[in-house]
């Protein structure tokens, strides 16, 4: 279902669609679809697709990390890490609202055949000292604790990002302890923009990185994983067994080019679009706590007079759409194709309900 707002310049009149529901809803721009079009491609099966080839070369780059693997979706990379990183009956400590956990169909259990040690965090985020108790020791009893992933930004703690000493502080725990370290990075760019870092960075700090092209960046499809060269040799087995290799996928490819290239510092106005509804929302009697705003995500606790249902309901009549994603909170995303008019639209709804 589409969602518009009617705005009328002189003769003519220009629907827009608003909707908040999910970075995911982004379209290609034009010149992303001609990046596409103009794409020279091949089997990459084969390793034959040059710009799939172009794409992994130029992320690897970026994060300072020896190779790269273009797939399909983020649940892939994010499973095919844990895949590589793990063995049957091993455990994976991560924060309680993890995608990997939540959100990707039991795949840990299903894909790898090891069980999940989940954290209640702050917002998302877990630290070392959280973790350090919760590794097993070497006991027949237990299964062995192999691996540690985080979520950065935290989809369910409101677009949180973490402090960059807390990953250098966790990389430390596992190495002492010879685990391994993967980011599930789906909005990473939003926090790398957000807190002013360095990608190359990251890759100094974590085995494996997943990053998605088909959110706040705006490509209509694909995932990187990030590691080095012999992660990502098994890795591309790993896609293979799991079905994701693709063939003439350089049309797919050339779009998460276009995306690195040209979509990343755009970011900073989806935060402040963010922020914007966060202040906007802040000012009304039926809106409880706001999590803090700090990318583009903004989840927020409604009562009084609305349910988290019924406020939806409400500004899906006014052509905005939404998620509740609880009895009493709702979420709300920005990107690339909610524009400041849309932002302003939004606005006056909210202040007049």
């Amino acid at each position: 279902m589409r969602s518009y707002v009617t705005i009328k310049f002189k003769s003519y009149i220009c629907i827009m669609n608003i909707d908040l529901r999910s970075d995911t809803f982004t379209k290609p721009t034009p010149e992303m679809k001609a990046a596409m079009m103009a794409a020279e491609v091949g089997d990459d099966v084969f390793g034959e697709d040059p710009t799939v080839n172009k794409l992994e070369s130029l992320s690897a780059a970026m994060f300072g990390m020896e190779a790269a693997l273009f797939c399909p979706s983020g649940t892939m990379t994010n499973q095919i890490a844990i895949k590589c990183h793990t063995q049957p009956g091993n455990e994976v400590i991560c924060e309680k609202s993890s995608h990997v956990y939540i959100y990707e169909g039991g795949g840990i259990a299903f894909n790898s055949s090891c069980q999940v040690k989940p954290i209640d965090g702050n917002r998302g985020r877990i630290n070392s000292i959280q973790i350090e108790p919760l590794i097993n020791p070497d006991d027949i009893h237990k299964p062995v604790t192999s691996l540690v992933s985080v979520e950065n930004t935290s989809n369910r703690g409101g677009g949180s990002c973490y402090e960059f000493q807390d990953f250098i502080d966790i990389k430390n725990l596992c190495q002492k302890n010879e685990m391994h370290f993967h980011l599930d990075g789906a909005r990473l760019f939003n926090a790398i923009v957000a807190k002013n870092e360095a990608p190359e960075d990251y890759g100094k700090v974590f085995d494996s990185i997943s990053i998605c092209l088909s959110k706040g960046l705006g490509a209509p499809v694909g995932s990187l994983l990030l590691g080095n060269h012999a992660f990502i040799k098994q890795a591309r087995r790993t896609r293979k067994l799991f079905g994701g290799g693709m063939r003439q996928a350089g049309f797919l490819a050339a779009a998460g080019i276009y995306a690195l290239e040209n979509n990343i510092k755009r970011l900073a106005e989806d935060h402040e679009h963010a922020t914007l509804i966060a202040a906007s929302l802040a000012k009304k009697d039926f809106i409880g706590e706001i999590l803090p705003v700090e990318t583009n995500i903004v989840i927020f606790e409604v009562k009084g007079k609305f349910t988290a249902a019924s406020f939806a309901a409400y500004l899906k009549e006014k052509n905005i759409l939404c998620i509740p994603i609880s009895a009493t909170q709702v979420r709300m995303v920005t990107h690339l194709d909610v524009t400041p008019v849309m932002i302003e639209r939004l606005i006056e709804v909210v202040e007049n309900c």
